[in-house]
């Protein structure tokens, strides 16, 4: 079996109660037939339209050796550094694609000056912008961040004297905006599915265009995931699809005190590398709205969260032989997982669609994620002078939606202050828009804040978690408290034809999303602003403790 799935103690109750009523009712045949009308009437209009990766596999295969051929062509031409500009799905499936096959691919995801310029430059063993090729993967064209991305590699390989027209290609909706002007332009297109949305995208166009191009095995993945679609599709107790279903969403659906509405996604060992950001996409904008959801959090094996489990968060772990690791008595009541990384794909696409099902939501639509954007818009146009710190510490500036939180007028004071506005069954949302390239031990600042809180806490850089946890935060249940952190540096890069920055934009897109948080769903913000971030981690993180 290409993949494992076993399930202890609680959780095993849950899929017991659960998983016999979606047999029953044909759930896993029905979206096989791709049939719309399973999440009710309000969501079949949408559905309708969504379920065309049910049939990715197929659709796909022709796509392998015109990827090939381009592959071959490029590498003959000295072209052997692949850059990805896109958001969500469009650069996370490409990312764990080519991470777990081992080989290089250069993901732009953000708007922060310092990636983008080191994106813009390359680096000695890589080469430079004379050995790249940049591939723009946005279904419409139209997301801010992956536009600027085009304008600015398209500048700079004019300025070398380079037709960009030779080294851009474009992955987008046929008929979209960006179909139409990148075909114009003279640009290599790839037509994607327009029935499958962004975050089920993984084995369409959007996953395997940049994964191939950067040297991945497109067939192998194809097998992989092929191999599991007849396991999928049967209305079988045996269903992998339907056993995680139940598992992930079953528990969520419970009363007080069994309700388990948060996923520990830890990656125990397995060969299959950053596939819990992948998962945490998938299900955070697929089930985070009308007040209701599933909650990933990426951990580590040793997070506070595991050692202290909190009574609402349920773990999954993914590990290389599942059907082993059961018998460890440490697992008790875990969800265990292993698979292929195709097999992984297809099994957690079906999962989520049917705990959509289970949470009585439109796991297909995104309702919450334009909120940021037009208030990031909003701000770009206005530009309005920045809100007045309430206090510096450190050189850190601190800015609050609400006055009492920091009361206190220290980092620390104001962190105890922010959990102690965590409700009951509520988690921590860390935001960081800085350059993670340049910070990337920012990221361990989730450990630190997961037992200071003693809640849940989920991780995210900024931009790019817009486009995944986002939705959940604004649209799930609320129960959140946010803390952003941003940074000043004096790196920035212009944007052809626009009238701001990468610099403002990364700015604006962090005081956008901290006022529609606020102001407008009435959620408590932080914000910290590092002046001189290299030095100033250190105090945040003694803070945090």
């Amino acid at each position: 079996m290409s993949f494992d799935i076993h399930v202890s103690g609680h959780v095993k109750s849950v899929v017991d109660d659960v998983l016999p009523s979606l047999v029953s009712e044909l759930v896993a045949s029905g979206i096989t037939a791709e049939d719309p009308t399973l999440w009710g009437p309000a969501a079949e209009q949408e559905a309708a339209q969504r379920l065309g990766w049910v049939d990715a596999v197929s659709v796909s295969r022709p796509l392998v050796a015109d990827i090939a051929a381009l592959r071959a062509d490029m590498v003959a031409k000295g072209l052997t550094r692949i850059v990805l500009a896109g958001m969500g799905g469009s650069s996370l499936a490409p990312e764990v694609i080519a991470q777990t096959s081992g080989v290089p691919l250069v993901i732009l995801d953000s708007t922060s000056p310092g990636q983008v310029l080191a994106a813009l430059d390359g680096d000695a063993e890589a080469g430079g912008l004379a050995q790249t090729v940049l591939v723009v993967s946005s279904k419409s064209g139209s997301t801010v961040e992956t536009d600027s991305a085009k304008r600015a590699f398209e500048a700079a390989f004019r300025d070398l004297g380079i037709d960009p027209a030779e080294r851009i290609i474009v992955v987008t909706d046929p008929g979209s905006p960006l179909d139409a002007s990148a075909r114009q332009d003279g640009y290599r297109v790839f037509n994607a599915d327009p029935t499958v949305g962004g975050r089920y995208s993984a084995l369409t166009a959007f996953g395997l265009v940049p994964a191939g191009l950067a040297g991945v095995d497109l067939d192998e993945l194809l097998d992989e995931a092929d191999a599991t679609l007849l396991e999928v599709a049967i209305d079988s107790p045996e269903n992998p699809a339907l056993v995680l279903a139940a598992a992930i969403a079953g528990g969520a659906v419970s009363s007080a005190p069994d309700r388990r509405d948060k996923l520990g996604l830890i990656s125990d060992g397995t060969h299959l590398v950053g596939l819990p950001d992948w998962i945490e996409q998938l299900i955070a904008e697929s089930t985070g709205k009308d007040g209701t959801g599933l909650l990933p959090v990426v951990m580590l094996p040793v997070s506070p969260e595991v050692e202290n489990r909190p009574g609402d968060l349920q773990i999954v772990r993914l590990v290389d032989e599942a059907a082993q690791f059961h018998l460890f008595e440490r697992h008790e009541g875990e969800i265990l997982i292993s698979g292929s990384l195709g097999a992984q794909f297809v099994v957690w696409e079906y999962a989520t669609a049917i705990a959509g099902r289970l949470l009585g939501i439109d796991p297909f639509d995104q309702p919450d994620v334009e909120s940021a954007k037009t208030a990031t818009r909003g701000l770009l146009e206005a530009r309005p002078d920045a809100t007045r710190a309430a206090f510096v510490a450190d050189g850190v500036e601190v800015r609050v939606s609400d006055p009492a939180l920091a009361a206190s007028g220290t980092i620390a004071g104001v962190l105890d202050a922010l959990w102690a506005r965590v409700p009951a069954g509520g988690y921590v949302a860390i935001q960081a828009y800085v350059n993670r390239l340049a910070l990337p031990e920012l990221s361990g600042l989730r450990e630190l804040v997961a037992a200071d809180s003693g809640r849940p806490t989920t991780f995210g850089w900024g931009p790019r978690f817009l486009h995944s946890t986002g939705q959940y935060h604004k649209g799930g249940p609320a129960t959140g408290v946010f803390l952003q952190i941003t940074e000043r540096t004096d790196v920035d890069v212009e944007i052809p034809g626009r009238p701001f920055t990468f610099g403002e934009l990364i700015e604006a897109q962090a005081a956008g999303d901290a006022s529609v948080l606020a102001t407008g769903h009435g959620r408590p913000v932080v914000t910290l602003t590092l002046t001189d971030p290299q030095l100033e981690v250190l105090s945040l993180f003694e803070a945090a403790q």
